[in-house]
């Protein structure tokens, strides 16, 4: 398979995925939203949006940081699974609804959001719901252009 654009190639490119990486570094060094509960959002958005390009990256980053095998298997069955914790379920029930969003008519439901707020303050909330969108731009961004998965290395992208 070969990408439709080479993304990889493209001075223009270049630019616009540095300030969409550079939004996502800032999550990830500024918040406190758990790089377990981040690992996992990035993981269950890419499998709903069928990115293989993500889901590929993700699961190697997730288990380069140290999760297991167990859960990141488990991401896209987690209401069944028992491995995830009630904080992490409200993450990835907002991470569903939120990517998902066009399937439901008022968007995200009250339910959903109030779950997620008696897990995590306001802060962590702007973190995640930002994490949920940059995730789910990427993830666009790769199917469209039919970027080809599995040659990712963990740390690749600096």
């Amino acid at each position: 398979m070969e990408a439709r654009l080479n993304l990889f190639g493209s001075p223009f490119a270049a630019k616009f995925l540095k300030h969409v990486t550079a939004a996502g570094r800032l999550i990830a060094t500024e918040s406190t939203l758990p790089p377990a509960t981040r690992e996992l959002v990035l993981l269950r958005a890419s499998q709903i949006n069928g990115c293989g390009f993500c889901t590929d990256m993700h699961t190697k980053d997730a288990l380069h940081a140290g999760e297991t095998t167990v859960r990141l298997n488990l991401v896209a069955a987690w209401r069944e699974a028992t491995v995830f914790t009630d904080a992490e379920r409200a993450a990835l029930e907002l991470t569903e609804q939120g990517t998902r969003i066009a399937d439901a008519a008022g968007g995200v439901p009250d339910e959903v959001w109030a779950n997620a707020a008696k897990h995590y303050d306001e802060e962590q909330l702007v973190a995640l719901v930002s994490l949920i969108s940059i995730i789910n731009s990427f993830n666009r961004l790769n199917v469209m252009v039919q970027q080809p998965a599995g040659d990712y290395q963990p740390g690749q992208f600096g």
